[in-house]
């Protein structure tokens, strides 16, 4: 579970309820289904009208999934670097074909190095394997951040159907303007419906892009620095080599030391 996100969502929350309490104990005026129907509504209406359906189904069905732990850690990118080490010693002590069975194991797990492996063994050059690893890293990012941006613009779209919804309640207020007596729910709803807007974008799907951007930028960060290692096998460089390169990538706090760090 990512602790920073559900502490963060829940003291927003939190914070907003506290604050409307402390002026006043009917906190029931501050309900709308009709205000959060026409935010909401209003703005998944507008997605699915920019984007395929797919995209903004997978887009919405990502948003929960903010919740869990980030797939890539910093203990694991510098377990990458001791990885491709020992797989330097093992084609310094066996050859290429010497890594072959790993490339079989990680093919469900982890199809990117998996590949990588493989047109490490087949021969290919080091500069061969960056290019073609640059192009699979690059396209799979675009793909990937579809959901994000989706995100992102849904969040645009809450205070702008928000305002929408202010101008309901006033044209109902003005509408009613002999009824003194409606001109108090009409512009409840006016003024609700654009705190929805406001609040829904800034706790919820803006946020959530932001997030799955990250988690995005910190999974390219790391093929990358995969893409380098395999590059490295590929040109037979020693293992020291292979290391100080590939620690190049990482913070100082997390390089990998073959004399201390030996798997």
């Amino acid at each position: 579970m990512s602790i920073g996100t559900i502490l963060g969502f829940v003291a927003g929350i939190g914070l907003f309820i506290g604050a409307v309490l402390t002026e006043t104990d009917d906190f029931s005026v501050f309900i709308s289904a009709s205000s959060a129907t026409m935010v909401v509504g209003g703005s998944l209406a507008a997605s699915f009208i920019s984007y395929e359906m797919r995209y903004v189904i997978l887009a919405l069905k990502g948003i929960p999934k903010v919740i869990g732990s980030p797939v890539i850690s910093r203990n694991l990118l510098k377990s990458e670097v001791g990885r491709v080490i020992r797989w330097g010693y093992a084609v310094q002590k066996s050859g290429l074909p010497a890594i072959e069975g790993d490339a079989a194991k990680l093919k469900k797990t982890d199809p990117f190095l998996s590949f990588g492996i493989e047109m490490v063994v087949s021969g290919y050059s080091g500069q061969e394997i960056r290019d073609i690893l640059t192009t699979t890293i690059e396209s799979s990012f675009g793909r990937n951040m579809v959901p994000a941006k989706i995100c992102g613009k849904i969040g645009g779209l809450c205070p702008a159907f928000g305002m929408v919804g202010t101008l309901v309640g006033l044209v109902i207020m003005l509408g009613n303007l002999s009824n003194p007596d409606a001109l108090g729910p009409s512009l409840s709803i006016a003024l609700i419906t654009t705190l929805y807007g406001v609040l829904f974008a800034q706790l919820l799907f803006t946020p959530v892009s932001e997030k799955m951007t990250q988690r995005e930028q910190i999974v390219r960060f790391r093929n990358y620095l995969v893409a380098e290692g395999l590059v490295l096998l590929a040109e037979k460089k020693p293992p020291r080599y292979i290391q100080d390169r590939m620690n190049s990538f990482l913070d100082p706090a997390i390089h990998f030391n073959i004399d201390k760090d030996k798997q």
